[in-house]
């Protein structure tokens, strides 16, 4: 009896047992291990390792020996890959979710400053080098053409934290912060550019005070949003809103909703130049409400990168909004900030910041002036 129960378990268990262990012996053979690239400059030097990218004149290649290495092609006498890649040249303008049929893709080799790319489907393609904008791995290039991101993928941004204190006859706190955030549609650099969007948080706050005076207090809180959508490469149109409160100054809320077009005048690997120009509505709330005030403006602005060396970055941005209703009330900002990596992620930011309101209230000054240094934290 025991016997036959055993039997007619074990003919129903054996074929799951059977897939069971034909699955775990799968699992446990190692899969082979692609051939590496060989790298051969024109001194009969070789690497081997893996082929990163191309961009223009120049391939990054990574070996086990020599680390990452960027070479210019007219070094390179040869180059073999045993991995498929997507080939962009200067002629394509790739844009994302566009037919890409025409994008030559394959195995990709070199001699003579010539490119073969070798596919299942189809004949070899054969490009010259000079022609060459982009060299991409084919996954990579497939998932930036066709892949949808949801709207909390791909932000990116810093965050930046200073305080300063003084305990003596005189006690002193300033707390200053930032939170910048950007989001740029598509991420890969090879795409034209589809939309941006912008998210600015920053504040100051500090106290003063001393035995037998009033407190001295320091109030500056600033806030805004911006969308940009592409038209081209380099034009773009941009929609945006802006909170500020500025206690110096006696100004209590100003709200500012506006849009208009921005110009990308220059744009390299090591530098950006914006120019910007809107319409705008702001509606201008002080502590002694006599001066409160609605405008209609323009606003004029530009903005400057510069990436330098060893992670270095500089950034400046200038604007000015002359008031048509108005022509008393004009206003401008001005920033400047150099940030040094530290650590990682970490780095130093040196900021200093000016505004300007040519019709504040009686005996406050129009201009507000802030100069500071904090801790930043890249968040990717």
């Amino acid at each position: 009896m025991l016997r036959s129960q055993f039997f007619r378990l074990w003919r129903l268990a054996a074929p799951f047992a059977a897939v069971f262990g034909s699955a775990l012996l799968y699992a446990q053979t190692p899969a082979p291990k692609a051939e590496p690239d060989v790298l051969i400059f024109a001194d009969g030097e070789k690497l081997i390792g893996k082929l990163e990218s191309a961009k223009g004149g120049s391939l990054t290649f990574k070996s086990d020996m020599a680390g990452e290495v960027t070479v210019d092609w007219s070094k390179v006498q040869e180059l073999r890959t045993s991995h498929p890649f997507a080939v962009v040249t200067k002629n394509m303008k790739i844009v994302k979710h566009a037919d890409v049929s025409q994008v030559p893709e394959g195995k990709l080799s070199m001699t003579d400053q010539k490119i073969v790319l070798e596919s299942a489907a189809g004949a070899p393609r054969t490009i010259p080098v000079a022609d060459l904008a982009f060299v991409i791995e084919q996954p990579d290039f497939e998932k930036a053409t066709s892949h949808e991101e949801g709207f909390f993928e791909d932000w990116g941004g810093a965050v930046t934290a200073g305080l300063s204190l003084v305990e003596s006859t005189q006690e002193s706190r300033t707390f200053t912060g930032a939170i910048t955030l950007v989001r740029a549609e598509p991420t890969a650099s090879w795409l034209n550019p589809s939309s941006r969007t912008l998210v600015d948080l920053s504040g100051s706050y500090g106290t003063l005070s001393q035995p037998g005076t009033a407190e001295i207090k320091t109030d500056i809180l600033h806030g805004d949003a911006e969308r940009d959508q592409y038209f081209s490469a380099r034009l773009f149109a941009f929609a945006r809103v802006a909170f500020d409160h500025n206690f110096s100054q006696d100004l209590d809320l100003q709200q500012s909703y506006g849009g208009g077009l921005g110009w990308t005048v220059i744009k390299t690997g090591a530098a950006e130049f914006d120019l910007k120009v809107a319409m705008d509505y702001i509606r201008q709330t002080f502590a002694i409400s006599a001066s409160n005030q609605s405008l209609v403006g323009s606003t004029f602005g530009e903005i400057y990168t510069r990436k330098f060396a060893h992670g270095i970055v500089f950034n400046e941005q200038i604007s000015a909004t002359p008031a048509w209703n108005n022509t008393a009330a004009y206003s401008a900002t001005g920033t400047a900030s150099l940030t040094l990596p530290v650590h990682k992620r970490f780095s130093l930011a040196i900021t200093s910041l000016d505004t300007f309101l040519n019709d504040p209230p009686p005996a406050f000054k129009k201009n507000s002036f802030q100069f500071t240094t904090g801790l930043t934290y890249a968040l990717r």
